[in-house]
């Protein structure tokens, strides 16, 4: 069960907009923090997603993301204009198809392709109706259907969708979403046709019965996962902060930072969106269980960032630091909330070294009007090469 927040210039401290997310996933699965340049393509080109192939476009933004590694597309990531999206897994009425594009492509193609979160929006939904979802999302099988948060410095949008229709709802100070749909009643905006198919599908009884959660929704009663996290927002409206967002993401009491014998949070992103042409900051674990891991910092433009490249792998490579961050705390996956002075010694170094590393970044966020672009670029450059120094050795 993923998690997906994100809270509006309303409702955080600073008016910046800040988006938080756990990916969810098999425990075998190596999830890998990579980066995209900018890229120019010629005309007729074809792009290989996961399971299709679709017509490139002729320059694709710089992203970095957070990717499965063996799928082309990614759980999170963020693009040189300040959009970030995560997405979710929905259960639906509507049939699953056996090839199309899987929600982690159409997240991928709508950073690469979008420079604002409407534009995004408008990008997956044109691809949704172009070309449908479809195909497994595990390597054992598991098809679902997807929503989406997309964010940029200005504002944020719910797209959820089943099969290849879609609704839309405009974030207002904070939302969260998980994997149940979540959208109520009509919307802000929906696919042309929408509730009559829902009508002659029997979904609905008519125009005035349409709920989109409840009409699509495979389950009934429908369960509502997102209430720990809508909490968690309501709380600290006004308050919160990329540190309160990412402590969001280590709750479990409610399994947000997940801790399964097969499937476990397997990577986190919080993002911190800043308005002006300021520099945003994109805190990734590029490891499993967020409460085990530390957040290291980036920034646009990435090159000099530790970073793999952005390719689906065929394999797993155990020299990868998020396999060798799986061993190291296999001992404490089970039962996070139960005393064990050996886990609590670690996870407590882990938020030294972290709370070190957000007041460092802070210190160079609050002084970047004071010294070039390009220095408070080094200074995060710096600090990110000494976020992955600490975390090997942590590990070691």
């Amino acid at each position: 069960m993923c998690d997906t927040y994100v809270a509006l210039g309303t409702a955080t401290l600073d008016k910046s907009v800040i988006i938080g997310k756990n990916s969810d996933r098999k425990i075998s699965e190596a999830q890998l923090i990579t980066y995209n340049p900018l890229k120019k393509y010629s005309k007729g080109e074809d792009l290989e997603c996961t399971y299709i192939s679709i017509p490139q476009v002729s320059e694709t933004n710089a992203v970095i993301l957070s990717k499965p590694y063996w799928i082309w597309g990614a759980e999170m990531g963020a693009n040189e204009y300040g959009v970030v999206i995560g997405n979710e897994a929905l259960a639906t009425r509507e049939p699953l198809k056996d090839v199309g594009l899987i929600g982690m492509d159409l997240l991928r193609l709508g950073l690469e392709r979008g420079k604002t979160a409407k534009n995004s929006m408008n990008i997956i939904i044109e691809l949704i109706e172009k070309f449908g979802q479809g195909g497994p999302h595990f390597q054992d099988g598991g098809n679902y259907h997807n929503s989406f948060i997309i964010a940029d410095s200005n504002e944020a949008y719910v797209l959820e969708t089943a099969g290849e229709w879609w609704i839309l709802e405009k974030v207002k100070d904070y939302r969260s979403i998980s994997n149940n749909i979540s959208i109520r009643g009509k919307g802000d905006l929906r696919r042309d046709g929408i509730i009559q198919h829902a009508i002659e599908q029997n979904y609905c009884k008519d125009d005035n019965d349409f709920d989109f959660a409840s009409t699509f929704a495979s389950v009934h009663p429908f369960p509502d996962y997102i209430e720990c996290s809508k909490g968690q927002l309501k709380k600290k409206k006004g308050e919160i902060t990329p540190t309160l967002m990412m402590s969001f993401l280590r709750e479990h009491g409610e399994n947000i930072c997940r801790h399964k014998r097969k499937d476990i949070t397997t990577s986190s992103q919080v993002s911190h969106i800043r308005k002006e042409n300021k520099k945003s900051i994109h805190w990734f674990t590029g490891s499993s269980l967020t409460c085990l891991s530390i957040f290291k910092p980036y920034a646009f433009p990435i090159e000099d960032q530790k970073t793999l490249e952005s390719e689906s792998y065929s394999e797993i490579d155990s020299n990868w630091f998020w396999n060798r961050h799986l061993e190291k705390i296999k001992p404490f996956i089970s039962k996070p909330n139960k005393e064990n002075p050996e886990r609590d010694a670690y996870r407590n170094l882990l938020r030294s070294v972290e709370n070190n590393l957000i007041l460092k970044i802070n210190e160079i966020l609050a002084k970047e009007n004071d010294i070039s672009e390009k220095e408070t670029l080094n200074k995060i450059i710096s600090l990110n090469q000494e976020a992955w120094e600490r975390s090997e050795k942590l590990i070691s």
